[in-house]
Order: structure tokens, then sequence, then C-alpha cells
């Protein structure tokens, strides 16, 4: 079975694809994703934000950027309040300035 450890964009009918994330293969360093699940696209930021799943954390992705910047989790598994268990969907909530995650293995 294959994953795929990298975000990828097409433009319209393009049979060429931009790697916008990751693409260094499997790992747990800024440039690295382990199993990204959910994003969501910020324009006034000019990012993606990525639900790392194997990493247990969020991370921001500027555009033409090659490292993210991890803005929750990123402390290992867990259920404290600066740790995640196996993020699955992130949405930015710009009304409220905040993030909004689903921390599947925390079912919360």
């Amino acid at each position: 079975m294959y994953y795929a450890l990298i975000v990828q964009s097409y433009i319209g009918a393009a049979q060429h694809s931009n790697t916008v994330a990751g693409g260094y293969g499997l790992g747990n360093a800024n440039d690295e994703l382990c199993y990204p699940y959910g994003l969501d696209i910020d324009d006034d930021q000019q990012s993606i934000i990525i639900a790392d799943w194997g990493n247990h954390r969020i991370l921001q992705w500027k555009i033409n950027e090659t490292n993210g910047i991890v803005i929750a989790g990123g402390h290992g598994q867990g259920n404290a309040p600066n740790q995640l268990s196996c993020p699955t969907d992130v949405l930015i909530d710009k009304e409220t300035n905040s993030l909004i995650i689903c921390d599947r293995g925390n079912k919360r």
C-alpha cells in the first residue's frame, strides 16, 4: 500500500503537479510529513495548515518555503494541553483567530 507524504497542487486541467509541502520522505523534521490528513488554506497568511497525523502536530507551510512551522502539538503523542494524538483535520476560524483541530486519538 502507498501513502502520500507530500501535499501537491494541480491548477486547472494541468498534467503536472507542484509539491507544496513535504516531499523529503517520511519523517518528523519540519521539512517532512508523516501521513498528512486534513488541511486548510489561509489566504491571509499565504500558507496551508496541515494535520500531520503521524507526527501528532499541526504545521503551517507558507508558499515557496521548504519547511513548515509547528503551530500546535509537536510535543509527542499525548493528551496534555500542548499535545495531540493523531490529528485528522484542521480548520481556520478567522472570526476567533483560532484553529479547530480534530484530535482523533484524544476524542476532542
